[in-house]
C-alpha cells in the first residue's frame, strides 16, 4: 500500500474517533441543558413569587420610597469599591461562551468602573486562566460545578450581604450568561446589591383590586425577612441561567464540530479512492509494459 493512501486511511480514522466523541459530547450537553433548563424554570417561578410578596408588603407599607433597608441602601461612607463576580464554566468546548462573558466583565472593570476601584471575583476555571493570562488580580475563586447547589450559593450570597452591609462595598455586581430563549443567550451585569426599592405590582385587572392581607407577624417584618431571600434567590437564578446557556452553547458547538467532522471524513474517503484508484492504475500499466516487454 502507498504511502500517500496509508496517511489517509490513518487521518480518516481519527476523523472517525474524532466525530463519535463530540456525537456523544453532544448527546451529553443536550441532557445536561434539558435538565438544568427545567432546574432554572422552577427556579424562576419562586423568584418571581418572592417578588410579588414583597411587592404586596411594600403596598402594605406605603410607597418604595418610604422603605428603609440596608439591603437598599447604600452605605453612608461611600466605598469607593465594587465588587464583580463573573460566572464562567469548568469546562471548555463550549464556543465562545466564556470568551463572551470575560470580555463583557472585562468592558464593564475597564471602562465603566475602573480597575483600582473594582474587587474581582471569579467562579470556573476557565474565567480564572482568562484573568492569569490578562494579568487580571482575583481577589478570590470559586468552584460550583455542573450543578451548583443552592445551599452553596446561599453561602456565597450571605457573604456578600456581610460585606455590604458593613461598608466594605458600594455594590455587588454579578457578569453572567443570562438565557433568554434557545436562539438568545446575552452577557449581563446585574446589580445584586443594592436591592431597588419595591413597589407594589400594578393591578392588570379593568377594575380595582379587592385582595386583602392580614400579615403576621406584621409587614415590616417580613419585608425585612423576605429581602435577604430576594438577594440569595436572584444569584441563584444567575446560577442557573449560566449554566443553561453553558450546556446550550456546548451542545451547538459540538454538534458543529461533529458535522465539519463527516464532511472531513466524506473528503478524505473521496481522496482515498481517488489515490487507491491512480495506484491501481499505476499497477496494471507496470504489468502491462512488463508483459510487452517480454514479447
Amino acid at each position: 500500500m502507498p504511502a500517500n493512501i496509508r496517511e489517509i486511511k490513518g487521518r480518516m480514522k481519527a476523523v472517525g474517533n474524532i466525530e463519535r466523541i463530540t456525537k456523544t459530547m453532544q448527546l451529553i450537553a443536550s441532557a445536561r441543558f434539558q435538565a438544568m433548563q427545567k432546574k432554572a424554570t422552577q427556579s424562576q417561578a419562586y423568584t418571581q413569587k418572592i417578588g410579588e410578596m414583597v411587592g404586596e408588603l411594600a403596598a402594605a407599607l406605603g410607597t418604595g420610597g418610604d422603605i428603609s433597608h440596608p439591603l437598599i441602601s447604600p452605605p453612608d461612607t461611600p466605598a469607593n469599591k465594587e465588587l464583580v463576580l463573573v460566572l464562567t464554566s469548568e469546562r471548555g468546548l463550549c464556543g465562545a461562551y466564556n470568551g463572551n462573558v470575560m470580555r463583557k466583565g472585562l468592558r464593564y472593570v475597564r471602562d465603566e468602573q475602573g480597575l483600582d476601584k473594582t474587587q474581582l471575583e471569579v467562579v470556573g476555571k476557565k474565567g480564572q486562566a482568562f484573568c492569569k493570562f490578562n494579568n487580571l488580580e482575583v481577589a478570590e475563586s470559586y468552584t460550583f460545578g455542573d450543578s451548583p447547589a443552592y445551599e452553596d450559593v446561599e453561602q456565597l450570597a450571605q457573604k456578600y450581604m456581610d460585606a455590604f452591609t458593613a461598608g466594605q462595598y458600594d455594590a455587588v455586581k454579578v457578569v453572567y450568561m443570562k438565557f433568554e430563549s434557545m436562539s438568545r443567550q446575552t452577557p449581563t451585569v446585574q446589580t445584586l446589591l443594592p436591592l431597588e426599592p419595591p413597589v407594589a405590582a400594578e393591578d392588570d385587572s379593568d377594575g380595582p383590586s379587592n385582595s386583602v392581607y392580614e400579615f403576621s407577624p406584621d409587614a415590616e417584618t417580613m419585608l425585612a425577612e423576605l429581602l435577604p431571600v430576594t438577594v440569595k434567590t436572584t444569584l441563584y437564578q444567575c446560577f442557573n441561567d449560566a449554566v443553561v446557556s453553558e450546556q446550550l452553547a456546548r451542545m451547538v458547538a459540538m454538534k458543529a464540530a461533529t458535522d465539519a467532522a463527516g464532511k472531513q471524513k466524506t473528503s478524505l474517503k473521496r481522496q482515498f479512492n481517488r489515490a487507491r484508484q491512480t495506484a491501481i492504475t499505476t499497477e496494471l500499466s507496470e504489468l502491462i509494459g512488463g508483459a510487452a516487454a517480454l514479447e
